[in-house]
């Protein structure tokens, strides 16, 4: 039974050396291995933004949504009723006699939920010289007030104190018995037959322009700040990109070059060999 031991005896330390070689790989594998651990270029391309990023460009839509949002409202509010009104020039008005009519005009008012009533308010009435064409007009306090009550100067909010209604009517009134023959500014319109007058214009071009300017400078911000994030992040995938073409390249001169070198010393040293040999032969 002697004999049979050594091969059995080599066999397991065959056995035993195939499994560490299995346990230890080489360089060249590990290598590799370590390779393909790394980011594939899809991935490395595709990177996640980061917070902050993610939070600006949530900003800026944020920004030109709501710009959009008040686009909307001001043309509804103000830019449209202003390209509807009528177009008026500005002259000078002097004040002729004002006076409160003995009818009062009817309003309703809301004093909760479920709460509405009946009430009346005077109308003041303001007769003024128009210096444009000499005429007699009457005066009203702005678009609003010729739209909702031609015949008075204002409107005021309707509630059941009526005296209260009458004093601010009263102060109004001798405001303008102060001013009796002191010309002030007028604006009335030239295209149109009737006699009324507006003390304060409403719609004008600096309301336009605010209505413009606001909700564009917004939208402008917001495109800013969507376009910078985008440019910053797209230059940053052409950095990494060319960075990861430098490694690449010069991963790829490195074993060339120790080949390179590897040749020439063969050559050399095969050269040498020759050489000594042709000495020995002489």
């Amino acid at each position: 039974m002697q004999p049979f031991s050594i091969p059995v005896q080599i066999t397991l330390q065959g056995g035993r050396r195939r499994q560490g070689r299995s346990a230890f790989p080489t360089s060249g594998t590990r290598r590799h291995t370590d390779h393909d651990d790394g980011d594939p270029p899809d991935v490395r391309r595709k990177r996640p933004s980061s917070a902050g990023e993610d939070r600006a460009i949530l900003l800026g839509f944020a920004m030109m949504g709501f710009s959009v949002l008040m686009f909307f409202v001001l043309g509804v509010t103000i830019l449209k009723p202003c390209l509807l009104s009528t177009q008026r020039e500005e002259s000078n008005c002097t004040i002729i006699h004002a006076h409160i009519m003995d009818d009062w005009m009817d309003c309703a008012f809301t004093c909760g939920m479920d709460c509405r009533g009946q009430g009346k308010y005077p109308c003041l009435q303001v007769f003024v010289n128009l210096t444009h064409s000499g005429q007699k007009v009457l005066l009203h306090y702005n678009e609003e007030a010729v739209q909702i009550n031609s015949k008075c100067f204002y409107t005021p909010k309707c509630h059941q104190d009526r005296n209260d209604l009458l004093s601010g009517a009263l102060d109004i009134k001798e405001f303008f018995d102060h001013k009796n023959g002191t010309p002030f500014s007028c604006f009335y319109s030239p295209d149109s037959q009737s006699e009324d007058v507006i003390l304060i214009k409403k719609y004008d071009r600096t309301v336009i322009f605010h209505c413009f300017f606001w909700p564009s400078l917004t939208l402008l911000g917001g495109v800013l700040i969507v376009g910078m994030v985008r440019l910053t992040q797209y230059l940053s995938f052409l950095c990494e990109k060319h960075s990861a073409a430098f490694r690449d390249e010069v991963s790829g001169k490195v074993p060339y070059t120790a080949q390179h070198q590897r040749r020439l010393w063969r050559v050399g040293r095969s050269e040498g060999r020759s050489g000594e040999t042709l000495r020995r032969i002489h």
